[in-house]
């Protein structure tokens, strides 16, 4: 069995996730509220918008020609990459209600378009594997939103969201040229 879409979904979703406007909100949401409904609340609508999203990346397939679906997936985390390093650094919201469907609407709202929904879309259409994509996906998201439960208002002391940003930017760059460049030469190396 060929691990590669769980692993690299785990790894671009994490990595992704990691200091996002999500993941903050999540920090925000559990300084305030009891942190167990807001770990849950906030798990089921990522995982919610990410089997949307990998319902989108699959169908695409039956359309597209793979070579044409991986050269689009690449410039799509250039672009990504290029966004994350020069934009504009991510503000928290705060949600006033303490109920799990505020926090529900709330985090599955900021995902609707975020960088990690439309590189799930890439990822399911580029590796056509929706269940182990959807697996990486679930493990990415839990293990960050758990972070963010347990640490998160912790985390700007440890790591500088400088760096944290710059990180994501390379590595989004770096999957998509090589997503470009094995589309190109025929060779694939995820």
């Amino acid at each position: 069995m060929d691990l590669t879409p769980f692993l690299s979904t785990f790894a671009i979703i994490a990595i992704a996730e990691l200091g996002d406007k999500t993941q903050l909100t999540v920090v925000t949401l559990c300084s305030k509220h009891r942190p167990e409904i807001i770990f849950l609340s906030s798990f089921l609508a990522l995982l919610g918008i990410g089997g949307v999203s990998i319902l989108i990346g699959s169908a695409i397939t039956q359309f597209l020609p793979m070579s044409w679906i991986k050269i689009g997936s690449g410039a799509v985390f250039i672009i990504f990459g290029i966004h994350t390093l020069i934009g504009e650094e991510e503000e928290s919201y705060s949600c006033g209600e303490t109920t799990f469907f505020a926090s529900f609407s709330l985090v599955a709202l900021m995902e609707l378009g975020d960088k990690t929904q439309l590189a799930t879309i890439a990822l399911a259409a580029k590796f056509a594997s929706p269940y182990l994509v959807f697996s990486g996906l679930g493990l990415a998201f839990f293990l960050i939103t758990g972070a963010g439960v347990i640490i998160g208002a912790k985390l700007k002391d440890f790591v500088s969201r400088k760096y944290i940003r710059i990180g994501s930017s390379i590595i989004f760059i770096t999957f998509g040229l090589i997503f470009i460049l094995g589309a190109i030469s025929g060779i694939s190396i995820f």
